[in-house]
Formats: C-alpha cells, sequence, structure tokens
C-alpha cells in the first residue's frame, strides 16, 4: 500500500498494491496496523457504509459534529465518483480548501477524510456502489452540511447542472459562511 499526501493538511490517497494474474486480483483493502504506521492517523473504525447511486446524484456536502465528528475511509466498488473533502477545522492552515479526487473500481484508490472535514460525492458513471468506513457511529442529531454549490468555495463537480440530482436536505444545508462547524 502507498500512501500520497493531498493539499489538505491531514487527507490522505490510499493506493493498493495490486496482485493480477489470469485468474483476476487480489489486494489488501485496509490494514489498521500498516494504515497508522504510514499516516500517523488512528485508523481503527466501527462503522461500515455503503451506498448506491446513479449518474448525476450528488451526496454532500456533509458532515457530523461535536462528539459525533467522524472520519471516513472511502472509495468505489462499482463506477466513478469525483470525491470532495473540505477542511472546516477553524485552528487548521487548509481551512476553507477543498480537494477533489476521482474514485473508480478501476484505480482502486481510498481516500482518507479526517474529523473536521465537509464530505461529498458526485456519481460520473452510469451507477456507483461508494464505500465509507468510518471511526465513529452516526448520530442523526449531529449531522451537518454545507452547501453543494457555495459560492465561497467554487467547487467544480464535474457534472453538467441539468444532471444534477439532490436529496431534499442537500438542496437547504448553510453556505460555508452560515457554518456552524
Amino acid at each position: 500500500m502507498k500512501i500520497k499526501s493531498t493539499p489538505l493538511k491531514d487527507c490522505y490517497l490510499i493506493e493498493p498494491t495490486i496482485f493480477e494474474d489470469e485468474r483476476g486480483y487480489f489486494y489488501e483493502k485496509f490494514n489498521e496496523k500498516k494504515f497508522e504506521e504510514l499516516t500517523g492517523m488512528n485508523g481503527h473504525f466501527v462503522q461500515d457504509n455503503v451506498s448506491k447511486s446513479s449518474y448525476g446524484v450528488l451526496r454532500g456536502l456533509h458532515l457530523q459534529k461535536g462528539e459525533h465528528t467522524q472520519a471516513k475511509l472511502v472509495s468505489c466498488l462499482e463506477g466513478k465518483v469525483l470525491d470532495i473533502a473540505v477542511d472546516l477545522r477553524k485552528d487548521s492552515p487548509t481551512f476553507g480548501k477543498w480537494f477533489g479526487v476521482e474514485l473508480s473500481s478501476e484505480n482502486k484508490l481510498q481516500f482518507y477524510v479526517p474529523r473536521g472535514f465537509g464530505h461529498g460525492f458526485s456519481v460520473l458513471s452510469e451507477n456507483a456502489v461508494f464505500a465509507y468506513k468510518c471511526d465513529n457511529f452516526y448520530d442523526k442529531e449531529s449531522e451537518g452540511g454545507v452547501l453543494w454549490n457555495d459560492t465561497d468555495l467554487d467547487i467544480d463537480w464535474q457534472l453538467p447542472q441539468e444532471a444534477i440530482v439532490l436529496s431534499e436536505k442537500d438542496k437547504i444545508q448553510l453556505t460555508f459562511a452560515e457554518g456552524n462547524f
């Protein structure tokens, strides 16, 4: 496994070592010990989530606040997504910055998004199956978010406006300036 830094403090891309032959492929998707050694971050995850979405679905930008804040290790098991992390840690040198990476079943990359970040993704393929490992349990009362098309963040979701499909919740999130992170 190879760990690559991103422009955001404490966010990492994880590239697995893939063993291929005529039968197919094998790779170690996660190893807590290696993850902690290579990143210095806690790699203990307590909840796994999977979502399936069709082209144009945009999920985000979401976060958990307070004692329920979550770090996530995300990957795309089928299809292709643009995954976005926004640093919402006010004391961070990269506060208010975002980074996007294409995750796909082909590249098998994983993206580590630490606690204190907003997170979202847009589906670029016909369908996508997306997996999240979380280091804290979900709590509905601790949900927060930032409006997906916030002009201060100016995120390029790589989708035409008319193709974007949002949940009702994602249509009414707070702007970055209004945010209570």
